[in-house]
């Protein structure tokens, strides 16, 4: 095992800047995920920590030994890529004790190896088979035991379960975490897929433009995101957002005029000022229907409903605003109709506010079990 450092970070092709200086610690032993939309550098860096990309500026160490001009065979790490690129005419013990083989280990220890992955990813039965005779999930597990065998410092995924259908996704997030808890290696895992970050990641970093937006635990991210780029891109569906003006704020709440009319209030934030514009952003599953003594709501148009058996989610237009607003609902609630109108509640404490530049405004109480503070 072990941590990974990087400095500095750039990247550049010829005059064009991809990666921006990128600060970043992973402790030996982290399952560290880097997520963020396509372009955004997440992968370029994993391979710039491979030695499969050269780091143009910045230092880069592995177990706290200088690696950027460590060729990648010598940086004992082992990388699973998106495609399985397993050799058909070998079987899967075969493909499994190639690098073992090519690097002149013993027959025997090259069996043991291959025999003790086997048994962690559950495949023995499958080592005299063909790769055209395994299903997706079973060729992937087959492309993870062979960088198993090698026993490297850090595993390094780069999107490796895109290939999968859903079923498998969700099979194979739990047999990483799995993995991972076994093994106990650092690992550095890149997905475009939230679901995947959220679900796998002890912690994760938010990319977005070659430079890092947050980083924190699955749970500081959902509950206390930095700015509304990492408060849009994490939750489904993304958090809703309704501009605003501050118009009265005391020690216990802020009042916030929404753009399209009626105000609504929200925990006390610091930073604020009557006048101030913002952002209030609420989650889907935070909102709620208003009973007739419920206060602090607003009115709705239900534009659309969509059932998915343990919940629905509404899609609902508000005055002022170009883009609907999503409220989960339980499937045991009393159904909403496309064309209606509702009363929806906003819970103050679950409002977040972001300034006009995008960023969080500070709360100084801790909630949802994380601190809300942002620096």
């Amino acid at each position: 095992m072990a941590s990974v450092s990087l400095k500095g970070i750039v990247k550049h092709y010829d005059k064009t800047p991809v990666i921006h200086g990128i600060d970043l610690d992973i402790a030996d032993g982290e399952f560290m995920v880097f997520v963020g939309p396509s372009g955004c550098g997440k992968s370029t860096l994993l391979r710039m920590i491979a030695g499969l990309e050269t780091i143009s500026d910045g230092t880069l160490h592995i177990g706290g030994v200088l690696a950027n001009d460590i060729a990648p065979a010598q940086r004992k790490l082992a990388m699973v890529f998106q495609s399985y690129a397993l050799y058909p005419h070998m079987t899967v013990f075969e493909n499994m004790a190639f690098a073992l083989k090519l690097a002149g280990r013993k027959p025997g220890e090259v069996q043991a190896a291959v025999e003790r992955a086997a048994a962690i990813l559950q495949i023995t039965p499958l080592l005299k088979r063909k790769p055209k005779e395994l299903s997706g999930g079973q060729r992937q597990r087959v492309a993870i035991g062979r960088a198993i065998v090698r026993k490297p410092e850090v595993f390094l995924f780069d999107e490796p379960l895109s290939n999968l259908d859903a079923s498998l996704r969700v099979q194979m997030r739990v047999e990483l975490s799995r993995l991972h808890g076994e093994l106990k290696t650092t690992m550095i895992y890149v997905t475009h897929d939230q679901v995947e970050a959220m679900t796998l990641g002890q912690r994760i970093v938010v990319f977005n433009g070659g430079r890092i937006e947050q980083v924190g635990t699955p749970h500081e991210l959902y509950n206390a995101p930095a700015n509304l780029f990492v408060a849009g891109f994490l939750g489904t569906p993304k958090m809703n957002f309704i501009p605003g003006e501050i118009v009265a704020a005391d020690d216990t709440y802020a009042s916030l005029r929404l753009s399209g009319g009626g105000v609504v209030k929200v925990a006390t934030v610091q930073g604020v000022s009557v006048g101030d514009q913002v952002t209030l952003g609420v989650r889907a599953e935070h909102l709620s229907i208003a009973s007739q003594q419920q206060d602090n709501v607003i009115d709705v148009g239900i534009g659309h409903v969509e059932y998915l058996g343990d919940q629905s989610i509404a899609y609902a237009t508000l005055a002022g605003l170009p883009e609907m607003i999503a409220v989960k609902q339980p499937a045991e609630a009393a159904p909403l109709h496309a064309g209606g109108r509702a009363r929806v509640h906003l819970p103050p404490a679950r409002c977040l506010l972001f300034n006009s530049s995008g960023q969080a405004l500070r709360r100084d109480t801790v909630e949802f079990g994380v601190s809300a503070g942002f620096v």
